[in-house]
């Protein structure tokens, strides 16, 4: 293919068209969460009007001030931390203890219960099945029950298994000949050596539990307990936003703030916290994932 000279570069047609095609697709995956940044710090009444696309025209920070001045949105954000935090860690710890085990040779039954798990990756009992079963362990309206149906994933065990594969068994077998036990050897050795996994599927299920809304719609029906994922569902989806404008304190210029700049603020906000966690685990997100791929 033929190349052509760029800033006294030489670039192959190839490589041209493949940089304007991914320049593309960065900018409508990108341009969407921009646009909802830009009408969420403009004035509400000033974007009905049309023709804010790139930056705020009239800058305003009061539907922020309205959404944080509502009380059920502070508290969505605290059941969500707190979802997401404590289900991340016993996920961690419980999936990684499981992976481990089922990598000791002498455990009665391991091909049966890989099996198994197997299986449950690509068949379940179903919604209401589940339901009943979450519903009989009295999880409904619970926050547990954001934690407990959620503290195992066969998928992520199989990615545990294959970095502790990675590991070489003579850091177990002197810890043996110490005198440590098979406790001590996954606490003090495995896991510690673990960290590009752990934080692989510490952003895999910690971006799930905040992002996760469903739980809060099926299983939960506080408005206490449900978190800013339920929130956001409800903002948007059964047009909440116009309660919160009623609600709002009388410091809050009412002019400036309408359903529409609610709902984008709301957005905004429930998708900040992650996004701004996401770049202090990218570089062991792509250690975990490369994991196990170039040894055989």
């Amino acid at each position: 293919m033929a190349s052509i000279r760029i800033t006294g570069r030489r670039v192959d047609g190839f490589t041209l068209i493949n940089t304007i095609i991914m320049l593309f697709i960065c900018f409508i995956t990108i341009y969407p969460v921009w646009y909802a940044v830009v009408l969420s710090f403009n004035d509400g009444n000033d974007a009905m009007m049309g023709g804010v696309y790139w930056w705020p025209r009239v800058f305003s920070i009061e539907s922020y001030r309205a959404m944080f001045s509502h009380q059920g949105i502070l508290r969505a954000f605290g059941v969500s931390l707190f979802r997401t935090v404590v289900g991340t860690v016993t996920h961690i710890l419980f999936t990684a203890m499981v992976a481990y085990a089922f990598l000791q040779r002498h455990l009665t039954g391991r091909k049966l219960y890989m099996t198994l798990g197997v299986i449950t990756m690509f068949f379940n009992g179903g919604l209401i099945p589940t339901f009943l079963l979450i519903k009989n362990l009295g999880l409904i309206d619970n926050l547990l029950v954001y934690i407990l149906p959620s503290m195992f994933n066969f998928f992520h065990l199989i990615i545990f298994q294959a970095f502790f594969r990675e590991i070489p068994k003579s850091l177990e077998e002197s810890a043996m000949i110490d005198g440590m036990n098979s406790f001590g050897i996954f606490s003090r050795i495995i896991l510690p050596l673990s960290m590009p996994v752990i934080a692989t599927i510490a952003l895999f299920q910690g971006v799930w539990h905040w992002n996760d809304f469903f739980f809060g719609i099926i299983y939960v029906n506080e408005m206490d307990l449900q978190p800013v994922a339920t929130y956001l569902y409800r903002v948007i989806a059964q047009n909440q936003s116009s309660q919160m404008m009623v609600n709002m304190p009388a410091a809050i210029s009412r002019s400036a703030v309408t359903s529409q700049s609610i709902k984008m603020a709301t957005m905004v906000a429930a998708t900040f916290p992650i996004v701004l966690v996401y770049p202090f685990l990218q570089k062991y997100f792509v250690k975990g994932l490369l994991v196990g791929s170039i040894k055989g």
